[in-house]
């Protein structure tokens, strides 16, 4: 995937624990932006419109 457009999020500028999501025609691919080597997950776009909805909606929420 070298050609792939990767983006990291603004609101993880100066984080350690951060990673970088790309999309595709195969859906979305998602690296750890401190090793941009390894391999990346690939996921399916509805799996990865579900993810962000339940984010969206507290359901990762730790605190």
């Amino acid at each position: 995937m070298t050609s792939t457009r990767w983006r990291k999020s603004t609101r993880s500028e100066g984080k350690d624990a951060c990673v970088e999501i790309a999309y595709g025609s195969f859906g979305v691919a998602v690296r750890d932006s401190k090793s941009t080597s390894a391999d990346e997950q690939l996921i399916s776009l509805a799996a990865w419109c579900s993810f962000l909805a339940g984010v969206r909606h507290g359901m990762f929420d730790v605190s």
